[in-house]
């Protein structure tokens, strides 16, 4: 798959302690798929963490727009 990050996202994830490896590995690989508002979600449980990246996928490339991590798994898992 062919994803940018944007600004945002890459700030996001520095701030957060979040690399580019496990995003791209769940890019790749999500345990979860979701959309909201025409912008997909992929999302996989890390080190007892959701990790969550929002996708517009109208882009080409696809465009990161943020990345973040919670530890409320049950509020985001369907």
């Amino acid at each position: 798959m062919n994803f940018v990050f944007s600004k945002h996202a890459l700030e996001q994830m520095e701030l957060r302690g979040i690399s580019k490896t496990i995003v791209e590995q769940i890019l790749e690989n999500p345990s979860q798929t979701k959309e909201e508002d025409g912008i997909k979600i992929y999302q996989s449980i890390v080190d007892n963490y959701l990790i969550r990246i929002f996708v517009n996928e109208n882009k080409d490339p696809k465009l990161i727009i943020t990345v973040y991590k919670t530890s409320k798994i049950k509020k985001y898992e369907s």
